[in-house]
């Protein structure tokens, strides 16, 4: 399981329908929502 960078939220990795991909990581979101709010903003939620 992954957790959606955005609001923490499990997600499982096999049956995401929501996945960005930032500096050759994939990243999985519970929703359009979340995967919305990482793109215009990654470094927000990405931990250095």
């Amino acid at each position: 399981m992954a957790i959606d960078p955005v609001c923490g939220m499990n997600v499982d990795e096999k049956k995401a329908k929501y996945v960005s991909e930032y500096k050759a990581r994939r990243y999985y979101f519970c929703s359009s929502t979340c995967k919305n709010l990482f793109d215009k903003d990654p470094q927000k939620y990405v931990k250095s």
